[in-house]
């Protein structure tokens, strides 16, 4: 194998905000990329206040969500508003390979960082954009979450209700790292069509399609005019074994019966009742599902009796599957994460050693960089400029112009 990460020598200019734009470009950092993110002066990118907004948790000292997306990158503050700030913005698109944005459409045409005012600066340039809901459209200008626009619109957010109960809301940040994987995914097809032509593109992702993608079984159905389904109730689910469960000592496991004519004698002989086996509620999946309420009953009764750790035995040592409904204190001490390098060290200059989570891609014949931690504001902003060209008269200029902040 060698040693040189995969994508070292690639630039990168990440001049997005908040999760989605900038995870991407974090994914392309850890492949060996060096990226580049440009902040407004002074405030930074909004996201780095994140941690501190309620109901957050709060750590002394750590920023763990900026950490997250933001590790292996350099920091520079420029402020885009100003006129002053052309020739440092121009510079960067000409010494970048990919762009990533995620401001909405009016705002790239206010700031002139649309595609077409960049690509004729460098014909090799992958411009990807991050957007809401598209690009196009009644809604294409509007603000966009991954709250909004991948859980709330696209019909994840309504299947969640039961009944008359409220819907629930999603976990942060769940839409916006789905979406960057994509726009990842979009970038390195880019530069893979890059490598065939020569030619530069322009790639695009939104919140509304990675949330249509996600809904997509269901969203798919109703395309093709099929009932919308509905939440599934627990105490009457269309599979009684594929179904969550409340064990003795309060915790919760979830039966994933596939192959359930198999599967089904064999869970009734590890619960001790073998003989509903033989019951004709248990025959066959059509009649399971007609009494799947009473088969919950059952159940219910029969998982009440045991605390989680004897299920598992159990249910390990009959080769059936389920899965154990984790809090996230377990899910930061799971050993499977851990071997799998899903749980990583953050490098550290002698502070005590923090855990971050790998971005998901990986490629055996090809080692990441170890992550590093995320940049200060503005920490960078002189060494790239000079890498760019601008001495330090230059550099004084653009601070005139306050196109960049003065030294703290």
């Amino acid at each position: 194998m060698d040693d040189t990460p995969l994508l070292q020598g690639l630039h990168v200019v990440d001049l997005a905000s908040f999760i989605a734009g900038p995870a991407a470009a974090t994914v392309l950092g850890d492949f060996g990329a060096d990226v580049v993110k440009v902040e407004p002066p002074r405030v930074g990118d909004t996201y780095r206040a994140f941690s501190r907004m309620p109901p957050n948790p709060r750590v002394e000292g750590v920023n763990y969500a900026w950490q997250l997306d933001n590790r292996n990158k350099r920091s520079i503050e420029l402020n885009l508003k100003s006129p002053g700030a052309r020739p440092v913005l121009e510079a960067l698109v000409r010494w970048a390979d990919v762009l990533v944005t995620n401001f909405p459409p009016p705002v790239r045409a206010r700031l002139g960082v649309e595609y077409e005012d960049l690509a004729p600066l460098n014909g090799r340039l992958i411009y990807a954009d991050i957007t809401g809901f598209g690009e196009t459209g009644p809604d294409a200008h509007l603000p966009g979450f991954d709250a909004t626009a991948y859980w709330a619109r696209t019909g994840l957010m309504d299947l969640t209700r039961q009944g008359d109960a409220p819907p629930a809301i999603n976990v942060s940040g769940a839409g916006d790292h789905s979406t960057a994987v994509t726009l990842f995914a979009g970038i390195m097809t880019a530069l893979y069509r890059r490598e065939k032509t020569g030619r530069g593109a322009r790639v695009t992702a939104s919140l509304i399609a990675e949330g249509a993608w996600a809904a997509g079984v269901w969203l798919q159905a109703v395309l093709v005019g099929a009932r919308n389904p509905r939440p599934v109730d627990r105490l009457h689910p269309p599979n009684a074994l594929a179904n969550t469960y409340r064990t003795a000592d309060n915790r919760w496991l979830l039966l994933a019966f596939v192959n359930e004519d198999k599967q089904v004698p064999l869970f009734l002989r590890a619960i001790g009742h073998s003989e509903a086996a033989e019951d004709p509620r248990f025959k066959d999946s059509a009649s399971r599902h007609v009494h799947s309420a009473d088969i919950v009953a059952l159940l219910d009764q029969a998982f009440a009796r045991r605390p989680l750790a004897e299920w598992r035995t159990l249910l390990d040592s009959a080769g059936l599957t389920y899965g154990v409904v984790q809090t996230l204190e377990e899910s930061a001490a799971d050993p499977q994460l851990k071997a799998n390098g899903v749980l990583v060290p953050i490098e550290s200059d002698g502070a005590a050693p923090h855990l971050t989570i790998d971005s998901p891609v990986r490629l055996d014949q090809e080692r990441k960089v170890p992550p590093r931690p995320a940049p200060d504001l503005g920490e960078h902003t002189e060494d790239v400029l000079g890498e760019l060209g601008f001495d330090a008269a230059a550099i004084e200029e653009l601070r005139a112009a306050e196109a960049i902040p003065p030294p703290r």
